[in-house]
This record gives C-alpha cells, sequence and structure tokens, in this order.
C-alpha cells in the first residue's frame, strides 16, 4: 500500500522514511527516491530464482518496459488505486547489488544499454496514495 499526509510515508511497512539516504544534505529521505521498481523479467534474470529478488531491495517488480523511451520522467503510473511518478534520479546497481548478485550482473545494468533500459529499475515518488496488491496491471497515465 502507497499512502501518506502528503505523499510523505512512501510504501506502508517499508523504510524508506526511516532509512534516510546519503543523497540528501541532513540524511533525510529523499523525496524522489520513495519507491524503486525494478523490471519483472531483468529482475529473474539476474536473481535467478525469484526467492532472491528481494535482495534487489527494490520495492515493487513491474512487467513493463521501464526504458527512459518509455517511462522519461514525470511519467505517471497508475497501479492498484495508486497513482506514482517517475523521478529523473537514476536508480544503478551498486556495492550491494554487487555482493548479491555478482559483477557480472552489476556490469550488465549499468552497461550503456542497460542503463538506457533502466535495467536496474527507476526511482518514482507517490503522488496519489492508494492499495497496491501483487497481480495489479501498471498502466501509464
Amino acid at each position: 500500500m502507497a499512502e501518506g499526509h502528503g505523499c510523505q510515508r512512501g510504501l506502508v511497512g517499508d523504510n524508506w522514511k526511516a532509512r534516510g539516504s546519503s543523497s540528501t544534505d541532513d540524511g533525510s529521505a529523499h523525496p524522489e527516491m520513495q519507491l524503486n521498481l525494478m523490471n519483472a523479467r531483468a529482475a529473474a534474470l539476474v536473481a535467478q530464482d525469484k526467492s532472491r529478488w528481494p535482495l534487489a531491495g527494490d520495492q515493487l517488480f513491474v512487467d513493463l518496459d521501464l526504458s527512459e523511451k518509455n517511462v522519461p520522467p514525470g511519467t505517471r503510473l497508475a497501479i492498484g488505486s495508486a497513482i506514482l511518478e517517475v523521478t529523473p534520479i537514476p536508480h544503478n546497481g551498486c556495492k550491494k547489488f554487487v555482493a548479491r548478485f555478482g559483477m557480472d550482473a552489476m556490469k550488465f545494468v549499468n552497461s550503456p544499454v542497460g542503463k538506457d533500459l533502466h535495467l536496474r529499475g527507476i526511482n518514482a515518488k507517490v503522488v496519489q496514495p492508494g492499495v497496491i496488491r501483487t497481480g495489479d496491471i501498471v498502466k501509464k497515465i
């Protein structure tokens, strides 16, 4: 469930607000990085087994082309009754990603083509709180 007064909570049950961000001056949660979405097919490729998908750390795995061309920053996505907005901050493979999936996986998602296709995923923020359930269809609006 994505919710919050003024959309400041992110995903219910997630620690986005509490964990903060190294990308803000004061270490507070970054408003443009509330949620991470990763393409389910890319997750399946790097994780090899669905039980390992959570290791990616993303909140939502979607069957949607997350490429820059298909969902540029500012694109709004309806999932369940929530509406998310894609933000411009890149979501790239990092040390944790390497530790969990290996250097080859990180090089793959961070390659020029991997970055253009956003294989590592995208950042988004909640613009309309709502309920998201497994199996909900993602629609560009």
